[in-house]
């Protein structure tokens, strides 16, 4: 597919760049080469072929999904300017 300057000029206008006249035919040089390797990558057969997530296989760490309150209320209560009864006391918002 050839990508003309009128084409650059709208791409460039959508993506909100500013290209000078005289940059036109490379950029458009430059996109229709990547879009006649992207239409080379469309021919390739793929069927059979299962999606990857990553070129290696590794297998990430799991730990146990256990509910906890961290065990550190008084060091974050610590924290507070003002507290009553092991919770936060704030000023009231709504009347």
């Amino acid at each position: 597919m050839a990508i003309d300057r009128a084409a650059v000029r709208n791409i460039a206008a959508l993506a909100r760049l500013a290209v000078r006249d005289d940059e036109l035919d490379a950029l458009a040089a430059e996109l229709s080469n990547i879009l006649g390797f992207v239409e080379q990558l469309a021919e390739v057969n793929t069927d059979g072929v299962a999606p990857l997530a990553s070129v290696s296989a590794v297998t990430l760490p799991r730990r146990a999904d256990e509910v906890a309150d961290g065990n550190c209320r008084d060091a974050i209560l610590a924290n507070a300017p003002e507290m009553k009864d092991g919770f936060f006391l704030v000023p009231k918002v709504v009347e």
